[in-house]
């Protein structure tokens, strides 16, 4: 395996942060001349830990995946499996950077996780601490990002300059990218859309807040009102308590979503639920960002357009400016599960680049000295001396 192990790694710390700071400003003319060369992005979430090794058209190669250590363990533990899977994939691929999707609030040096509601990370310097371990470089950015800079590269969001994206898994995350460029914002926390307060006084959210868009749609939105349904004994839910044999814990999203597709009505009702709400806050978004597409992806977007139909609905009817304004294109995600992994890679790439320079800029002074050191050895005294 190729990496850059050969070259002293005292001199690293300092010119990597350096890189990363700067990189941001970059990204739209850099990803175009980024070398084409393989690298390993990995997506943390909080059941699993998935790992590839993607070459430079977005295409992956080889694609491993663990459990995530539990959250009540150390921030080594889950670094340790970070640390093997990269190993592990090395043997076979000439890897030359890491890019790291973290399920959490990342500095806008994207160097610290601050938080990971799922994991024991606080403040976590988790791109030193494998950096030192891996001797190639890391990057660390959040998982939505990474998964926006996926689609927009390789996916949904081709050609598209001003593009948001909404996660929809257990939560809602989101991204932003302007111009070729994702936005952080000043401290690296933007994005957090899940946690905009749409329904005063709502349902209490793990944030502590009330009311946020995330528990109105999102996963956890949708099962939690399939089983309130299911506990209640509703008419309405015959159907998925035969299904789960009775044990309302089993009510899962993708069986919500598989008995919709049957065409159960219940299921297809709360899809829609799910649905409106979202058309709701993406029209809130519209009127703040103003962007030309909205990509949505994360698992429950597999529901398609028992999902995204009646988001477009909503998000039609409650516009501002509506009907005297362009309205802005909304989009399955193409990528998948993948997307957050994809974009990780491919950002990776980007500071690849930029330690490949300054690595043939170290071996080419090394050699120039060896050559010298060479010339001086095979010199004559006298010759030494005239020198």
């Amino acid at each position: 395996m190729t990496t850059y192990r050969d070259f002293s790694l005292t001199h690293r710390g300092s010119a990597r942060g350096t890189v990363l700071r700067t990189i941001g400003t970059r990204e739209r003319r850099s990803h175009l001349t980024a070398p084409r060369v393989p690298t390993v992005g990995i997506d943390i979430g909080g059941t699993k830990v998935m790992a590839g090794v993607v070459d430079a058209d977005g295409v992956i190669l080889e694609k491993i995946r663990t459990e995530t250590p539990d959250k009540s363990k150390s921030p080594k533990v889950v670094e340790d499996t970070i640390a093997e899977l990269v190993l592990d994939l090395s043997d076979r691929h000439d890897v030359h950077a890491v890019g790291i999707g973290a399920a959490g609030w990342v500095d806008a040096d994207r160097s610290r996780v601050l938080f990971a509601p799922h994991l024991a990370w606080r403040d976590e310097p988790l791109r030193d601490a494998l950096q030192s371990r891996l001797a190639v470089p890391v990057m660390v950015d959040n998982d939505a990002n990474t998964a926006a800079w996926a689609e927009w590269r390789f996916g949904a969001g081709r050609g598209e300059d001003h593009l948001v994206m909404i996660t929809l898994g257990t939560g809602i995350g989101g991204a932003i990218l302007e111009g070729g460029q994702v936005k952080r914002g000043r401290y690296g926390v933007a994005g957090e859309f899940g946690h905009m307060q749409v329904v005063p006084g709502g349902h209490r959210c793990p944030c502590g807040n009330r009311g946020c868009w995330e528990q109105y749609s999102s996963g956890n939105a949708l099962v939690r009102e399939a089983r309130e349904l299911a506990a209640a004994d509703s008419p309405v839910a015959h159907d998925i308590i035969a299904r789960v044999g009775g044990n309302v814990h089993e009510i899962t999203g993708p069986l919500i979503t598989e008995l919709a597709r049957e065409g159960d009505a219940m299921c297809v009702e709360l899809l829609q639920d799910i649905g409106q709400w979202l058309g709701v806050g993406i029209a809130n978004l519209a009127a703040a960002l103003d962007p030309s597409c909205f990509v949505i992806g994360g698992g429950v977007s597999a529901a398609d357009d028992l999902l995204i139909g009646p988001a477009r609905d909503a998000f039609r009817r409650h516009l501002t400016g509506r009907g005297y304004r362009p309205e802005a294109r909304i989009a399955k995600a193409e990528l998948g599960p993948e997307a957050g992994m994809v974009g990780a890679a491919d950002l990776a790439r980007l500071v690849a680049r930029r330690f490949r320079r300054a690595t043939r800029r170290r071996v080419e002074r090394y050699e120039r000295y060896a050559q010298y050191g060479r010339r001086g050895a095979a010199a004559g005294p006298e010759e030494q001396e005239q020198q």
